[in-house]
C-alpha cells in the first residue's frame, strides 16, 4: 500500500509530457535510432545498437526501447485492460500522450516487476519494456518510463 501511495504522489506531481533525461542519464536508442529512453548512470547498454539496458545483469533490471512505425497510440479500451488483467491501481496514465501500466507486481524479492509504456512518435508508437527485481525502487522505474520520447 506504501509503494502505491508513493506512485500516486509521484504521478501527480510529475507532469503528463515526455520528460528530459535526469542529470547524468544515458539515452538508449531503439535499433533504428527513432525512439529513446533513459536509465540511471550506473546502467550497461546492453549489446550494440540493440535497444536495451541493462543493470548487473538480465535477470536484475533490463530496459528495452522500440519503435512501431505507422502504429498509432490509442488508451487502452476497458475490454483490453480486462484481457490483459491490468488492476486499475497499475494503470498508471491511460490516454493519447502515452499509455503506462504495470503488468505483473513480484510477489518475492527474486522475482521482477514488469511494465510497459507507450508514447506516439513521429510516424508511430515508441514503447518501453521494464523488467526489474524489487531492489529497484518505483521511483526508477517511473523516471525510466517518463522518460521514453522520440529521439529530437
Amino acid at each position: 500500500m506504501k509503494s502505491a501511495l508513493s506512485i500516486m504522489i509521484l504521478l501527480g506531481v510529475l507532469p503528463a509530457t515526455p520528460q528530459n533525461a535526469p542529470p547524468n542519464w544515458k539515452i538508449v536508442k531503439d535499433s533504428r535510432s527513432v525512439c529513446q529512453v533513459a536509465v540511471p548512470p550506473d546502467w550497461q547498454t546492453w549489446g550494440e545498437n540493440s535497444g536495451a539496458a541493462i543493470l548487473h545483469d538480465t535477470t536484475t533490471a533490463i530496459a528495452v526501447v522500440t519503435s512501431q512505425p505507422g502504429q498509432a497510440l490509442k488508451p487502452l479500451t476497458e475490454s483490453f485492460q480486462k484481457l490483459l488483467r491490468i488492476a486499475r491501481d497499475k494503470l498508471f496514465e491511460n490516454t493519447a500522450s502515452r499509455v503506462f501500466y504495470q503488468d505483473r507486481t513480484s510477489a518475492k524479492p527474486d522475482m521482477p516487476n514488469t511494465f510497459s509504456i507507450s508514447v506516439p512518435a513521429n510516424d508511430g508508437t515508441c514503447s518501453c519494456r521494464l523488467t526489474l527485481l524489487p531492489e529497484v525502487s518505483d521511483d526508477t522505474a517511473h523516471k525510466i518510463a517518463l522518460s521514453l520520447r522520440p529521439v529530437p
